[in-house]
C-alpha cells in the first residue's frame, strides 16, 4: 500500500504532465515550395542537411529535438533535407556535407554550422532564427 506522501507525490507528478503544455516544432521534409512560402512569410526557419547513416546527424537529432521543444521555437519551421536523395536542395544551400545546420530569418541566412554536436553552439545557432 502506498503511503500518503507517495500518493501525493504521484498525484503531483501526474498533474504536472497533464498541465504542462507540450511545445514541439514540427519536422518537415524539405520541398522548395514550402521553404519559399516560409521565407516569404518571414518565419524563423531551420534547415538540417541529414543522412540516415551519419553518426554526427544522429547525435544532432536529440539535441535539436530537446532545444526546439521550448516555447520560444513554437513558430519555427524545421526542414530536413536528405543528403543522399535531395542533391538539388543540398546544392542550392551550398552544403558540402551532411550534418550541416542552417538558420534563417525569413529570406536571410543568419548562421550555419557543419558537424557540430555541441548543445550550446547548436542552441546559439537556433537562437539566430528568432
Amino acid at each position: 500500500m502506498l503511503s500518503r506522501r507517495a500518493a501525493l507525490l504521484a498525484a503531483a507528478a501526474a498533474s504536472y504532465v497533464f498541465v504542462t503544455p507540450a511545445f514541439s516544432t514540427e519536422t518537415k521534409p524539405f520541398t522548395q515550395n514550402d521553404f519559399a512560402e516560409a521565407q516569404k512569410a518571414g518565419k524563423p526557419i531551420f534547415v538540417a542537411i541529414h543522412a540516415t547513416w551519419c553518426p554526427t546527424c544522429k547525435a544532432q537529432k536529440p539535441i535539436l529535438s530537446e532545444l526546439m521543444a521550448g516555447p520560444k521555437f513554437k513558430d519555427l519551421v524545421y526542414f530536413v533535407v536528405d543528403f543522399d536523395s535531395q542533391k538539388d536542395a543540398v546544392n542550392s544551400f551550398g552544403a558540402q556535407m551532411q550534418s550541416t545546420l542552417i538558420a534563417f530569418k525569413g529570406e536571410h541566412e543568419t548562421g550555419r554550422s557543419v558537424g557540430d554536436t555541441d548543445r550550446s553552439s547548436i542552441a546559439a545557432l537556433l537562437n539566430k532564427t528568432l
